[in-house]
């Protein structure tokens, strides 16, 4: 059988050492396939990067609407992140909605074990406002997952439960950003979308600040775009990318996800996971 071909835009087989790049998603599942570990898989897919899922909670839901979540036990979740990483390793890691204290503790109790970078999208709130963590669970993530990150990608609410402050602004993204970096060590995407203007990115390494720009598109077809984003940067990771590289090419894959959106759905519809990944 021929060697299958690199995506266009993937990584292909030659920057991990002709071994086909491996990326690992622990998220909540989304039947409607915009979110979660299929928008994962999906992104990972994309890139020309093998994926594999361990699933942290279910979810029914839709682009209209959450009408329940349920958590996994702990111990299948540990369990199926143990045959993973026993039998195809992952070259990176990203983790979505973890839902509970018990969860996030167990993921972190793994972290050692991965030997790969590690990109928390710190998953909150749905697009539809259904909490998918417990309240006391953001003290958990802040001491005991980032700061065995590479990266955390929140959003201005995240950001804001994170940093303990609003952020509404420009500056006030910076700040949070050095104050998330300041306690746990670990690099900061924050992510602007909710800002009026155009659609701008601050990722802060303690070292320096970037930002990523982008135009804004008017449309209610965004569901799953922090999950798209962070797989897209974790793909772009196990490609053996540098962290900015890889935040520049996600963001350009997210923007054209969100432009191409293929409009599913009566309510806030997914992005377009076959848009170019370049």
């Amino acid at each position: 059988m021929a060697p299958e071909s690199p995506r266009r835009g993937g990584c292909g087989l030659s920057d991990t050492g002709g071994v086909k790049p491996v990326a690992l998603t622990i998220a909540g599942s989304d039947p409607s396939g915009g979110a979660g570990i299929q928008a994962d898989l999906k992104t990972f897919h994309q890139f020309g990067v093998y994926g594999e899922a361990v699933i942290t909670l279910l979810t029914v839901q839709n682009t209209c609407a959450v009408s329940e979540v349920v958590l996994v036990e702990p111990r299948l979740v540990r369990a199926q992140a143990e045959a993973v990483l026993d039998d195809i390793p992952p070259h990176a890691v990203k983790t979505g909605a973890l839902g509970s204290v018990p969860i996030i503790e167990t993921v972190a109790k793994l972290a050692p074990r991965l030997q790969a970078p590690l990109v928390v999208d710190p998953v909150m709130i749905s697009k539809h406002g259904a909490p998918l963590i417990a309240e006391d669970a953001r003290s958990a993530l802040m001491e005991m997952l980032l700061p065995q990150a590479a990266l955390v990608t929140p959003n201005l609410h995240e950001a804001a439960a994170l940093a303990g402050f609003p952020v509404r602004t420009p500056e006030e993204m910076e700040e949070a950003a050095r104050a998330i970096h300041a306690r746990c060590g670990v690099s900061v995407l924050v992510k602007g979308g909710h800002l009026e203007g155009e659609a701008a990115d601050l990722l802060f390494s303690g070292a320096e600040t970037r930002w990523y720009r982008a135009p804004r598109f008017e449309t209610p077809h965004t569901h799953g775009t922090g999950c798209t984003y962070s797989a897209a940067i974790a793909a772009g990771l196990a490609c053996g990318l540098a962290l900015p590289a890889a935040v520049e090419r996600a963001k350009q894959f997210i923007t054209e996800a969100i432009r191409t959106n293929p409009g599913l759905g009566r309510g806030a519809g997914p992005v377009n996971h076959h848009a170019r990944a370049e």
